[in-house]
């Protein structure tokens, strides 16, 4: 891995918000390839069944929290012409590579961009009809805190989807284990030129909490009608949950 840098990664389970923005901003020229190459395009699929999942309604408004590349946003904005949407990342460099996506398909003018956290949403309480998360709850210390902002930020009745990375068990999870703890970190550093940043990914991955345990999060948060489900084999896990309706 010559050449390769070994920066100062956040600590895994409780990350150092600067130390995030930090390490997006170096991996960011080099994110949106290596998301494709580790999971050989898989990722793409996680994300349009979270699209899927969210069952926006014609012409809502979407919040992509750790929005990054706006791969999410993008997926959004493309479903439904009349969507708007908003993409919140602490990497201003993340986001400047999103903007140009969303400036070169034409969503532009319906999609904004800004640099916040997920525990201090830039937005309004019940503004949004959807919250969309893909792979950014873990780099979050205070879960709790950035469930709370989701839910006051979604009207009565809407939706929150969040994508996350999770260890599958059995024999396929002990083959995994052995790609995602050696193979995936080399292939990372030799692409990006940052040891920490993928080393730091699968430390996270098995700091984060299982399946069960992140559900109890959601509903401590006040979401009602939570539900999880495992994708291709229990690498990544999504969860689904609703602020309650109003009473009639």
């Amino acid at each position: 891995m010559t050449g390769a840098m070994d920066s100062a990664a956040p600590t895994p389970g409780q990350p150092e918000t600067h130390a995030v923005r930090d390490m997006f901003d170096r991996i960011a020229p080099r994110y949106d390839l290596l998301n494709r190459v580790l999971s050989a395009g898989t990722d793409a699929r996680w994300r349009r069944r979270a699209v899927s999942a969210l069952r926006l309604r014609e012409g809502g408004r979407v919040l992509d929290v750790c929005s990054g590349t706006a791969d999410l946003l993008m997926e959004t904005l493309g479903r439904d012409r009349a969507a708007l949407g908003l993409g919140v990342d602490l990497s201003g460099k993340m986001l400047a590579r999103g903007l140009e996506k969303l400036r070169v398909a034409g969503f532009g003018g319906r999609s904004t961009l800004t640099v916040g956290d997920a525990v201090r949403l830039p937005a309004a309480s019940s503004a949004f009809d959807g919250v969309l998360v893909a792979f950014g709850i873990r780099n979050v210390a205070d879960r709790a805190g950035a469930l709370a902002e989701m839910q006051r930020i979604l009207r009565p009745g809407g939706r929150a989807v969040i994508l996350e990375f999770s260890v599958p068990g059995g024999l396929f999870g002990r083959l995994y284990r052995v790609y995602f703890e050696h193979v995936l970190p080399r292939i990372g550093a030799l692409v990006s030129g940052d040891v920490s940043a993928y080393r730091y990914l699968p430390a996270s991955v098995e700091q984060f909490p299982q399946p069960e345990a992140f559900g109890d999060l959601m509903r401590a948060a006040g979401f009602d009608d939570v539900a999880f489900e495992s994708l291709t084999g229990g690498i990544a896990h999504l969860y689904r949950g609703r602020r309650p309706p109003r009473p009639e």
